[in-house]
């Protein structure tokens, strides 16, 4: 049978597929029990990626200057950004791997090995010495973490149409929650024998300033270990098979719900190219990557824009207002995902409102020429803003970041979408990490691309500096046009 094959099922049919059994159910039973053991050790490993790769930014300069690496302090951006590049490149080239080795030896060894290995490499990171020894260590932290898509993909396997709702929100808003500890980590607690001497005034932090972060970012994942270990289940549908497990994970079925037993799918092995040949897979995949290329880029650039001067068309903010402007998109963002997004779940079709997130994105670079003409229209003979011109910008800049994370909703609703258009519930992990894997690629160079960009059209004066929002939003806008192929492939929300 092909991808396109369409399969008629009536009540003689003696296999349903995983996402018609789903709706039996859904359509029969109140919302499935959430298991709160599982999700908690879930939530606990997902924030360990984003604060393993983000806790390094707010010292990574000094760190680099300390090695004494060039006598130019120009040199050390370069430096810098080898050292957090290297994470993200070692995640691309193992995210297919682990997917794969997790269909065949299960989902919890993968978790559990990926995420002890991420706070071992990170305490190696705060103990080196050497730009030699920095980059192994992030580079194998990078490889441990690519197990990003196995967790994603037993997100899906423990929850179904019934409470997905509820589940994938808290989840989706784990990334944001670790964008935001990890830096407040790295700036709190490096140099920590000299800040507080009276704590932590101790030999090894004294010889490793760095070291501190880093063993509270692996304390962190360790956290996570057990958690994992103490709550997650196997859900892997072939080890649930062998063990004759009658409310298997990945089904959901518990209390009156597993009256309805959905059965377990023959798991096989699939290709690449055999993922891929499904139509919904392979426009995910494009989507994902367009999705993480805008939505890495917009972040960039944001805070580009922010640190740039009024007169080169920017806000000319300090790294206080700065972060204040980031509190902001965060708060935004916690409530989109925790008070609007289960009910959008439960009430619309989830490829449409994937559609209509992608939407957002070019209105959202749209705003940002309008935040400098505040800024050019508010400024007194001093430079100073006046009251109204003050107001007005920061309503502004929550209407712009407030559009920008509609756009990363996107992510959460991208997440379903791959569930349930897996070719089958076994080759759920193979989607996950394809699709996972185009997203980590895109954001490896599109902050390069960005930065460039900013960089050309301010010091080139083209298009009076605005070349880049020109170019990014006809990008956001073609994107969000092409992202429209997946209605052509999507199977209806189960309300």
């Amino acid at each position: 049978m092909t991808p396109n094959d369409e399969t008629v099922h009536d009540e003689a049919c003696p296999l349903l597929p995983h996402s018609h059994a789903e709706s039996q159910i859904s359509s029969q039973a109140p919302p499935t029990p959430l298991p709160l053991g599982q999700l908690a050790a879930l939530c606990a490993v997902r924030l360990v990626d984003p604060i393993a790769f983000t806790q390094l930014f707010p010292y990574v300069n000094d760190f680099m200057s300390d090695l004494h690496l060039t006598d130019d302090p120009s040199r050390i951006g370069f430096y810098s950004g080898l050292v957090e590049s290297t994470f993200a490149i070692s995640q691309l080239c193992s995210i297919y791997l682990w997917a794969k080795l997790s269909d065949k030896i299960g989902r919890k060894p993968v978790i559990l090995t990926g995420t002890l290995g991420t706070a071992t490499t990170t305490m190696a990171f705060g103990l080196s010495k050497s730009l030699t020894g920095v980059l192994f260590a992030r580079c194998l932290g990078g490889l441990f973490s690519g197990n990003i898509a196995v967790i994603h993909s037993v997100v899906g396997e423990i929850t179904d149409s019934t409470n997905q709702a509820r589940v994938i929100p808290i989840y989706a808003l784990m990334w944001q929650v670790g964008s935001v500890v990890g830096p407040l980590i790295g700036g709190t607690f490096s140099h920590a024998a000299s800040k507080y001497p009276d704590l932590l005034g101790y030999d090894i932090f004294e010889r490793y300033p760095y070291f501190f972060p880093c063993l509270v970012s692996a304390i962190i994942a360790f956290v996570g270990v057990l958690l994992g270990f103490v709550f997650l289940q196997e859900t892997l549908p072939s080890k649930c098979r062998r063990n004759n497990e009658k409310k298997c994970s990945s089904t959901g079925l518990s209390g009156p719900s597993s009256e309805v037993e959905l059965p377990i799918l023959e798991h096989k092995s699939m290709s690449f190219k055999e993922v891929l040949a499904y139509p919904a897979i392979s426009a995910l995949v494009a989507s994902g990557f367009s999705l993480s290329f805008i939505a890495t880029s917009f972040d960039v650039v944001f805070v580009l824009f922010c640190y740039s001067s009024v007169q080169s068309g920017g806000l000319a903010f300090s790294a206080s207002k700065i972060g204040w402007s980031l509190a902001i998109s965060g708060g935004i963002s916690s409530v989109l995902q925790m008070f609007f997004m289960p009910y959008l779940l439960r009430t619309f079709n989830c490829a449409k409102m994937y559609v209509f997130s992608m939407g957002a994105w070019p209105l959202a670079y749209f705003c940002l020429p309008f935040l400098n003409l505040i800024a050019r229209w508010g400024s007194t003979e001093d430079g100073e803003l006046n009251a109204n011109a003050v107001a007005n910008l920061w309503v502004g800049i929550a209407v712009a970041l407030g559009l920008s994370r509609i756009g990363f909703l996107a992510f959460s609703t991208s997440m379903i979408l791959v569930k349930e258009h897996s070719p089958i519930p076994g080759a759920l992990s193979q989607s996950n990490g394809i699709v996972q894997f185009a997203m980590c690629f895109a954001r490896s160079f599109a902050p390069f691309l960005v930065s460039s960009l900013f960089a050309l059209s301010i010091d080139n004066n083209l298009l009076g500096g605005y070349l880049w929002v020109i170019v990014m939003m006809c990008l956001s806008t073609f994107i969000s046009i092409d992202c429209r192929r997946i209605l052509l492939h999507s199977k209806k929300t189960v309300s």
